[in-house]
């Protein structure tokens, strides 16, 4: 070998060997291929600092978040929105003794996008697991919007066993959709607005939603808040494309009438008198009617999104009625 060349390959060991001497000895790799546990219930009494998923029957994956000790509040939350939405509702509670628990709906947030499976029914068992799996007893359900849905749905097909009261918040049963029966609903041409919005630009969609009529920032005098508004629109792009624009035939057209029939704890209807997404009119009235041993709640003013315009409220009538 020429000299310059075995100097070269001397200095390159030597610089090698420095290298190996003072790397840092790192432990030997962990397996990473354990297999995962399926115990979420059991997760959270230790404490494990992971992302919390259950996983359903048909293999989807439902983020959710479990804060506070105490008794259970189940929050289930609107379109196209994730469990984000009620955080400071969760707060509020989990700090005074209860333990607040939230999942994002199946292809929503930071839950699996599935093809398949966007309908109420399977909502409703969607949430069935979450609350089995955790072996939740005398929970406090709270929906909001689509959410209201949800919880109606699971009544219907679950019952009330492990469920002590119920919360509908500015929620679409019994229906959205107006047909010969229901002559005070929405126009199904709102909805196929929404569906080719969503198809056309969903990120605009979203905006437009949050900045207009959702919180009520399109009436006179209103004052917008860029970080509703900025919430919103990233909420809703978290979800999955075909799920939202799935979701928005199972809100509008989904009939809930019977599984509000099937209420038979204190349920907690609120409801904003200006709300311009789900008329009060054609829901939480009609729902107060439908439930056995309701209480109606009317905000003056307030707008559909008002588990953030009018927190600070529903705070505490939300305190004061899982305390009752």
């Amino acid at each position: 070998m020429p000299t310059d060349s075995l100097r070269r390959s001397l200095l390159l060991a030597g610089v090698g060997g420095l290298a190996a001497a003072c790397a840092p000895q790192l432990p030997p790799a962990a397996n990473t291929a354990s297999s995962p546990s399926n115990d979420a219930a059991d997760q959270h009494r230790k404490g494990k600092n992971s992302m919390s998923t259950i996983t359903t029957r048909d293999g989807t994956s439902l983020y959710y978040k479990d804060w506070g000790t105490g008794k259970p509040v189940v929050f289930s939350h609107g379109w196209p929105l994730s469990s984000d939405s009620w955080e400071a509702q969760m707060l509020h509670l989990a700090e005074r003794g209860f333990r607040a628990i939230a999942h994002d709906r199946r292809g929503h947030g930071r839950s699996s996008q599935p093809w398949t499976g966007n309908d109420m029914d399977t909502y409703a068992d969607d949430l069935a697991t979450v609350i089995e799996t955790l072996d939740l007893e005398g929970v406090t359900l709270i929906g909001f919007s689509t959410g209201g849905g949800e919880i109606a749905r699971y009544i219907g097909r679950h019952g009330t066993k492990r469920v002590a009261k119920a919360a509908l918040i500015s929620a679409i049963p019994p229906l959205m959709l107006r047909t010969a029966k229901n002559p005070n609903g929405t126009p199904m041409e709102v909805f196929d607005g929404l569906r080719a919005g969503s198809i056309a630009d969903r990120s605009k969609l979203y905006r437009d939603l949050a900045s207009g009529p959702f919180f009520g920032f399109n009436r006179p005098g209103a004052k917008p808040s860029q970080g509703m508004i900025d919430s919103f629109w990233l909420q809703g792009m978290q979800a999955g494309h075909k799920n939202a624009f799935d979701c928005i035939k199972v809100f509008s057209e989904t009939d809930l009438t019977d599984d509000l029939k099937k209420f038979d704890v204190p349920t907690l209807v609120v409801h904003g008198d200006d709300d311009q997404i789900v008329p009060i009119g054609a829901s939480a009235q009609l729902s107060f009617e439908l439930v056995k041993s309701a209480t109606l709640k009317v905000y003056k003013g307030a707008p559909h999104g008002l588990i953030d315009t009018h927190k600070v409220r529903l705070n505490e009538d939300l305190l004061a009625f899982v305390r009752d």
